[in-house]
Protein backbone atom coordinates (compact mmCIF):
# COMPACT_ATOMS: atom_id res chain seq x y z
CA UNK A 1 0.00 0.00 0.00
CA UNK A 2 1.73 3.53 -1.02
CA UNK A 3 1.78 5.43 2.41
CA UNK A 4 2.83 9.19 2.50
CA UNK A 5 5.61 9.82 4.35
CA UNK A 6 6.79 13.29 5.68
CA UNK A 7 11.00 12.27 5.73
CA UNK A 8 13.87 14.67 7.23
CA UNK A 9 17.01 15.49 8.82
CA UNK A 10 16.71 18.20 11.26
CA UNK A 11 18.32 19.69 13.90
CA UNK A 12 17.50 18.95 17.28
CA UNK A 13 15.72 22.54 17.53
CA UNK A 14 13.64 21.31 14.86
CA UNK A 15 15.69 23.32 11.77
CA UNK A 16 15.56 21.83 7.64
CA UNK A 17 17.80 24.37 6.97
CA UNK A 18 19.58 27.70 8.29
CA UNK A 19 17.84 30.91 7.67
CA UNK A 20 19.55 31.18 4.14
CA UNK A 21 18.29 27.50 2.97
CA UNK A 22 22.48 26.26 3.66
CA UNK A 23 22.56 22.73 4.42
CA UNK A 24 26.00 23.05 4.95
CA UNK A 25 25.64 21.76 8.74
CA UNK A 26 24.30 18.50 7.40
CA UNK A 27 27.83 17.24 5.66
CA UNK A 28 30.90 16.08 7.35
CA UNK A 29 29.20 14.93 10.43
CA UNK A 30 30.17 11.05 11.73
CA UNK A 31 28.33 8.41 10.76
CA UNK A 32 28.02 4.70 11.06
CA UNK A 33 26.82 1.75 8.79
CA UNK A 34 24.05 1.29 11.02
CA UNK A 35 22.85 4.88 10.76
CA UNK A 36 23.27 4.78 6.58
CA UNK A 37 21.25 0.91 6.80
CA UNK A 38 18.63 2.62 8.33
CA UNK A 39 18.33 5.63 5.79
CA UNK A 40 19.29 3.39 2.86
CA UNK A 41 15.59 1.39 3.96
CA UNK A 42 13.81 4.29 3.73
CA UNK A 43 14.99 5.62 -0.01
CA UNK A 44 14.68 2.43 -1.05
CA UNK A 45 10.83 2.43 -0.62
CA UNK A 46 10.23 5.80 -1.96
CA UNK A 47 8.65 5.55 -5.23
CA UNK A 48 7.76 9.53 -6.06
CA UNK A 49 8.56 12.70 -4.27
CA UNK A 50 6.25 15.52 -3.74
CA UNK A 51 8.00 19.48 -3.03
CA UNK A 52 8.31 22.55 -3.94
CA UNK A 53 9.41 24.85 -6.83
CA UNK A 54 10.37 27.99 -8.03
CA UNK A 55 9.31 27.71 -11.44
CA UNK A 56 11.97 25.52 -13.17
CA UNK A 57 14.85 27.27 -11.47
CA UNK A 58 14.99 24.08 -8.33
CA UNK A 59 16.10 21.78 -10.94
CA UNK A 60 18.40 24.27 -12.99
CA UNK A 61 20.06 25.41 -9.64
CA UNK A 62 20.36 21.90 -8.95
CA UNK A 63 18.32 21.23 -6.28
CA UNK A 64 17.66 17.63 -6.78
CA UNK A 65 15.54 15.90 -4.66
CA UNK A 66 17.86 13.26 -2.58
CA UNK A 67 21.02 13.85 -4.62
CA UNK A 68 19.87 12.12 -7.15
CA UNK A 69 19.93 8.96 -5.21
CA UNK A 70 16.11 7.94 -5.94
CA UNK A 71 15.64 7.89 -9.36
CA UNK A 72 11.88 8.41 -9.27
CA UNK A 73 9.37 11.01 -10.51
CA UNK A 74 8.72 14.10 -8.58
CA UNK A 75 6.05 15.96 -8.45
CA UNK A 76 6.85 19.88 -8.01
CA UNK A 77 4.59 22.63 -6.31
CA UNK A 78 4.41 25.94 -8.32
CA UNK A 79 2.20 28.65 -8.98
CA UNK A 80 2.18 29.06 -12.69
CA UNK A 81 1.78 25.90 -15.18
CA UNK A 82 4.98 24.19 -16.92
CA UNK A 83 5.38 21.92 -19.41
CA UNK A 84 6.80 18.47 -17.46
CA UNK A 85 10.99 18.16 -17.47
CA UNK A 86 13.08 15.21 -17.63
CA UNK A 87 16.65 15.16 -16.83
CA UNK A 88 18.94 13.05 -15.63
CA UNK A 89 16.79 10.14 -16.21
CA UNK A 90 14.03 11.67 -13.34
CA UNK A 91 10.51 13.31 -14.74
CA UNK A 92 9.65 16.09 -12.65
CA UNK A 93 6.10 17.22 -13.44
CA UNK A 94 4.82 20.61 -12.36
CA UNK A 95 1.14 21.00 -10.02
CA UNK A 96 -0.33 24.45 -9.77
CA UNK A 97 -1.62 24.93 -6.37
CA UNK A 98 -3.59 21.70 -5.76
CA UNK A 99 -1.03 20.35 -3.32
CA UNK A 100 -3.80 17.01 -2.86
CA UNK A 101 -3.96 16.72 -6.24
CA UNK A 102 0.24 16.61 -6.47
CA UNK A 103 -0.20 13.83 -3.51
CA UNK A 104 -2.05 12.09 -5.93
CA UNK A 105 -0.49 11.83 -8.77
CA UNK A 106 2.55 11.10 -7.07
CA UNK A 107 0.87 7.88 -4.84
CA UNK A 108 -0.10 6.78 -8.45
CA UNK A 109 3.72 6.90 -10.08
CA UNK A 110 4.44 5.25 -6.86
CA UNK A 111 2.11 2.07 -7.25
CA UNK A 112 3.10 0.19 -3.94
CA UNK A 113 6.21 2.30 -2.86
CA UNK A 114 5.87 5.53 -0.88
CA UNK A 115 5.60 8.97 -1.41
CA UNK A 116 8.37 11.51 0.41
CA UNK A 117 7.12 15.23 1.23
CA UNK A 118 9.96 17.31 0.95
CA UNK A 119 10.73 20.67 2.77
CA UNK A 120 8.53 22.52 5.53
CA UNK A 121 5.67 23.95 3.53
CA UNK A 122 4.64 21.14 1.97
CA UNK A 123 4.87 18.96 4.60
CA UNK A 124 2.57 21.09 7.35
CA UNK A 125 0.06 21.76 4.69
CA UNK A 126 -0.26 17.61 3.84
CA UNK A 127 -0.39 17.33 7.61
CA UNK A 128 -3.18 19.91 7.58
CA UNK A 129 -5.32 18.25 4.85
CA UNK A 130 -4.57 14.78 6.23
CA UNK A 131 -2.66 13.55 3.35
CA UNK A 132 0.44 12.08 5.59
CA UNK A 133 0.67 8.31 6.85
CA UNK A 134 3.77 8.94 8.53
CA UNK A 135 6.76 11.25 9.86
CA UNK A 136 10.55 9.98 9.12
CA UNK A 137 12.87 12.00 10.97
CA UNK A 138 16.55 11.50 11.10
CA UNK A 139 17.84 13.88 13.88
CA UNK A 140 21.23 14.90 14.15
CA UNK A 141 22.82 16.49 17.23
CA UNK A 142 23.23 20.15 16.54
CA UNK A 143 21.14 23.41 17.36
CA UNK A 144 21.13 25.85 14.96
CA UNK A 145 19.45 28.32 17.12
CA UNK A 146 17.52 29.66 13.94
CA UNK A 147 16.99 28.33 10.41
CA UNK A 148 13.68 27.09 8.56
CA UNK A 149 11.79 25.00 10.85
CA UNK A 150 10.46 21.94 9.51
CA UNK A 151 6.92 22.15 11.73
CA UNK A 152 6.85 25.48 12.49
CA UNK A 153 3.44 27.70 12.07
CA UNK A 154 1.53 24.27 11.60
CA UNK A 155 -1.05 25.95 13.98
CA UNK A 156 -2.74 22.38 14.71
CA UNK A 157 -2.22 19.45 17.20
CA UNK A 158 -1.71 16.39 15.67
CA UNK A 159 -1.54 12.98 17.29
CA UNK A 160 1.38 10.92 16.42
CA UNK A 161 2.02 7.18 17.19
CA UNK A 162 5.63 5.93 17.42
CA UNK A 163 6.42 2.84 15.21
CA UNK A 164 10.19 2.93 15.38
CA UNK A 165 13.49 4.83 16.85
CA UNK A 166 16.68 3.79 17.09
CA UNK A 167 19.98 6.00 17.19
CA UNK A 168 23.39 5.43 16.58
CA UNK A 169 27.17 7.18 16.26
CA UNK A 170 25.47 10.31 14.12
CA UNK A 171 21.59 10.59 14.27
CA UNK A 172 18.53 9.48 15.98
CA UNK A 173 15.96 7.69 13.95
CA UNK A 174 12.59 8.33 14.34
CA UNK A 175 8.97 6.89 12.80
CA UNK A 176 5.55 7.60 13.92
CA UNK A 177 1.87 7.15 12.19
CA UNK A 178 -0.08 10.11 11.89
CA UNK A 179 -3.56 9.25 14.17
CA UNK A 180 -6.40 10.32 12.29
Amino acid sequence: MTRVIVHATVTVDGFLAEPDGGLDWMFGRPSSPDDDDVVAKVLDRIGAVVGGANKTQTIEDGEIPYGGTIMAPVFLMTHSAHDPIERDGIKYTFVVEDIAQAVELAKQAAGDKWVSLLGGSISRQCLLFGLVDELHLDIAPVLLGKGISLFAGLGQRIELKRIETSAFASESHHRYRVLR
